[in-house]
């Protein structure tokens, strides 16, 4: 594959997977319509996906540790491991979402703000993230280093504020869960 047909299959990927996640957020589809019937390893898909998260929080910065101290290999490594648990987080988030369980935040006042506020910024840079994380794969499997650098350098801390605020989300509203 030539690099035009890379991006154009990187920015379908990011397409269908923020099309699938909207969908699912707005609960159109749900393959679960009764309680019952969901099967019980699904309640503890938010725990594992928070685990998730805080597993790559840690190997995203010892990511950076490794290529300032110019070790190629374990930053390489290190990314594609933290690339395979983000991967898993998205099937398992999916999978979580699509039994249309809900739940809601009952936090009251300025913790409230900052729940949303976290939220919020959580799933805009989630959506964003994608595509930028797929790019700077490539650039960084191809050795295009300098490409690589500069999408890295809005890639990094946006992968890994999401990571974080994705664990923030899960401490913040597991109070409320209601399963």
């Amino acid at each position: 594959m030539n690099d035009k047909q890379i991006s154009r299959l990187i920015t379908a990927v990011s397409i269908v997977v923020l099309i699938v996640v909207v969908i699912l957020q707005s609960k159109i589809l749900n393959i679960f319509p009764q309680k019952e019937l969901i099967p019980l390893w699904v309640f503890s898909l938010p725990l594992f996906n928070a685990i998730l998260n805080g597993t790559c929080s840690v190997l995203l910065i010892l990511s950076l540790y490794f290529i300032k101290r110019k070790d190629i290999k374990t930053h390489k490594n290190l990314n594609i491991l933290t690339f395979i648990l983000s991967s898993l987080f998205l099937v398992s988030y999916i999978i979580f979402h699509a039994t249309g369980i809900k739940t809601t935040y009952g936090g009251q006042g300025l913790i409230r703000s900052i729940y949303y506020f976290i939220l919020i910024t959580h799933i805009i840079l989630a959506a964003i993230v994608l595509p930028l994380v797929l790019f700077s794969f490539q650039k960084g499997l191809q050795m295009k280093v300098e490409q690589h650098k500069k999408l890295v350098r809005w890639t990094y801390p946006i992968w890994l504020y999401v990571t974080i605020t994705g664990v923030l989300v899960y401490v913040m509203i597991s109070p409320y869960y209601t399963f």
